[in-house]
Formats: structure tokens, sequence, C-alpha cells
């Protein structure tokens, strides 16, 4: 998991100041496993008081998205959430009863994805998102008939 100095570190290089919210933001995402909402972000930071509100929070999002910090996921259920991430192009699996979420790299899934996508509709692909769900081994071994 990405540590706050990282994610405050990477908003300085791209010439963001480093205000207290935006620590905060840091702490917040560095210390979430798997997915999160921005209302969970909202939750803990009033909980929290850490003076973190709701368009801080959203425009704190669209940067570490911007950045590749981030990546907003589309859930099965149509929710939108987000995974911190720890390097550039890559894909997560998300278990869909915790949340719990896992880097899982390219798969060379790349350049099969853009050489039929070109081939098949004449666009040229220079970026793409692929999303996989499933359960996590504890959450598959708790459910019955899912194991």
């Amino acid at each position: 998991m990405t540590d706050a100095d990282t994610l405050t570190a990477a908003l300085d290089r791209a010439g963001y100041h480093s205000t207290a919210p935006r620590r905060a933001m840091a702490e917040m995402v560095a210390a979430r496993e798997g997915r999160f909402t921005a209302e969970d972000l909202l939750v803990e930071a009033r909980r929290a008081r850490r003076g973190v509100g709701r368009a801080t929070i959203f425009r704190s999002l669209e940067i570490f998205e911007s950045l590749g910090l981030v990546e907003q996921v589309h859930l099965p259920s149509g929710e939108h959430a987000y995974v911190a991430c720890e390097r550039p192009h890559h894909h997560h699996v998300v278990c869909k009863e915790c949340g719990r979420s896992q880097e899982v790299g390219d798969l060379g899934i790349t350049p099969i994805a853009r050489e039929l996508v070109e081939q098949r509709t004449g666009y040229l692909v220079d970026s793409h998102r692929i999303e996989f769900f499933g359960l996590y081994h504890d959450c598959r071994a708790a459910t019955p008939n899912q194991a």
C-alpha cells in the first residue's frame, strides 16, 4: 500500500501545495485497504475532525486520480469507488463482498486489447481500463456455495 509521504511527495512534484487538508487526504487514502468511496472519506474526516470538507475530498480525489495515485473503479452495482495505486498502468481485482482490492499488473492485455479493438473498430486506442471482480478467498470460504 502507498504511504501518505509518497502521496504528498507526488503532489509536491506535480506543483500542488501541500496543505493540511491535502495531507489529511493523503493519510486517509494511504490508510485504506481495498476500495473506498468519497463518502467513506467524508465520514472518516468528520469523525476524526480532520477539517476536510466534501469539496476538498472530491477535488483531491480528482487530483490524485490525474496523478495516478488512485484509480476509480466502477463496481458491478453501478457505484463508483476508488483504490490506491502504487504503479503506472495496471488492473485491479476487487472483492464484491468485502471490497478488498489488489493490483494485478497489466497481464499482457494491452497489446491484445489494442490490436483487437483497433482491428475491429478502426479506433486508435491510447488507453483502457479493465476491472476484475470476484470473491476474496476469506469471503469465498465464508459464503456457502462459493468455496
